[in-house]
């Protein structure tokens, strides 16, 4: 059976242990410091002995398609040949760095975003088909703005070619694979899920049509970037609404079978995921964050972000439910990732909702509670995200432990205080004290200190 320091081979690229930084929201955005602010989030984790490191969602435009402010763009081969300052220093390290493409569709600033959309009225949202009678239900109500263009066959062609030269550019910049976003409600799960996708060309109308986008993206990045290791989320949407409100969705069973399909299309490894038909909490499933809600120097700017005061209350409501209905439990996509990893030989990589070294390794080894097959490991490499904000350095405690009876936890409490800033520019950092205070003594007591190769 595998452990955490085992090195892993995906598509070609020989990544050092098994442990990842997953995809954040690194609000570097594209500016004259954007380099340097990759640089700061992403190259500790290098240095703390991470292997792979997995950039956040950036985006394949230069137009639209961001979900949150801050979010890169790499559609500019001038900026990305300047990541490959970031590249070089991660591979300083010995770690390797993918980066993670998207477009977010309906998930967009210009759906959600009162501010943005006022000063970009011209902005089309970008649609796989017409908003499903929910979302139209919630643009009469007031609660969000739906007037989308709904992609022809050609514009469906056309981003994925954009898709295809984003990866090109990137791997010129060193990048050593590409991660898509398919999952957390972004472009690609709108193509995946028959939610969404009601198209009737060769886009849309059965569960095989409704995966050729990503075949489609697949062939261009080959064609544009070459052999390079091509990984994706795959998702499932088992935390949606239930019937009546719902009734078309991903099952679990269909996410296994989409992974099924990408293995044979030619993906090198996949990343099954749980996710809702909305963007909402079964993403960074625990607290409702009140710190952050209550925060009076971000009030302003969460009235811009959400069209004043009373939708922004409706939002705190609605983060206050879903932190009841998507309550913190461990390692909540480890069933998932079994089931996909039974039936494909490609690599899984699991994450969310993983806090300890011993959960790890019977992830990668065997045993985890909730499991019918206790023998079959759940997946070949575990990843975290929020917990990297509230340690940058995280790996040097998790690696190579040096004790059988030693069980290092994170220090983040999954109280998502870190999350609701970004919606107003903010930068993803821990924000709570006790945390913080922790994090200080840890650092004291040099329990981040680690001696590179």
């Amino acid at each position: 059976m595998a452990t955490l320091e085992d090195p892993l081979e995906i598509g070609g690229m020989t990544v050092p242990n098994r442990l990842y930084r997953a995809p954040l929201l690194e609000c570097a955005g594209n500016g004259p410091d954007a380099v340097d602010a990759l640089i700061d989030d992403l190259e500790p984790a290098a240095a703390s002995g991470v292997g792979l490191i997995c950039q956040g969602a950036t985006i394949v435009r230069g137009d639209g398609g961001c979900a949150a402010p801050g979010m890169t763009r790499v559609h500019d081969p001038a900026f990305v040949s300047q990541l490959s300052r970031l590249t070089d220093r991660i591979h300083d390290h010995g770690s390797r760095i993918v980066i993670q493409l998207e477009h977010g569709g309906l998930r967009s600033m210009e759906t959600w975003h009162a501010e943005y959309r006022a000063e970009h009225p011209d902005l089309e949202q970008l649609a796989v088909s017409r908003p499903p009678w929910q979302l139209r239900l919630l643009d009469r109500l007031g609660f969000l703005e739906y007037d989308p263009h709904v992609l022809t066959t050609a514009e469906v062609y056309e981003l994925a070619a954009d898709f295809g030269r984003a990866a090109a550019r990137a791997v010129e910049a060193g990048y050593d694979g590409v991660h898509l976003a398919g999952a957390n409600m972004g472009i690609v799960q709108q193509f995946l899920s028959p939610f969404y996708n009601r198209r009737d060309d060769e886009f849309g109308g059965s569960p095989e049509a409704r995966l050729q986008f990503l075949a489609v993206v697949h062939d261009e990045i080959r064609d544009r970037a070459g052999d390079v290791p091509l990984l994706t989320k795959v998702p499932a949407e088992t935390p949606a609404p239930p019937r009546p409100v719902v009734h078309r969705k991903l099952s679990l069973e269909d996410g296994v079978e989409i992974a099924r399909r990408l293995e044979k299309i030619g993906y090198d490894a996949v990343v099954p995921v749980q996710t809702s038909v909305v963007w909402d909490m079964s993403i960074v499933r625990g607290e409702y964050p009140e710190r952050a809600w209550t925060n009076e120097g971000l009030q302003a700017e969460y009235d811009a972000a959400f069209g004043g005061a009373a939708r922004k209350r409706l939002v705190s409501l609605a983060n206050r439910i879903q932190s009841l209905q998507y309550d913190f439990e461990p390692a909540w996509n480890a069933d998932f990732c079994r089931r996909v990893r039974e039936q494909v030989s490609i690599p899984v990589l699991a994450e969310g909702g993983i806090r300890e070294r011993e959960e790890m390794d019977q992830l990668l080894g065997g045993a985890i509670n909730k499991s019918e097959n206790p023998e079959t490991p759940a997946c070949d490499m575990v990843g975290m995200a929020r917990p990297f904000y509230a340690e940058p350095r995280l790996g040097a405690r998790l690696l190579e432990t040096g004790s059988e009876t030693e069980n290092p936890r994170v220090l983040c409490e999954s109280c998502n205080n870190c999350t609701v800033p970004q919606v107003t520019d903010a930068p993803g950092i821990c924000r709570t004290p006790a945390v913080l205070r922790k994090r200080g003594d840890l650092e004291r007591e040099g329990a981040y200190d680690r001696s590179e190769p």
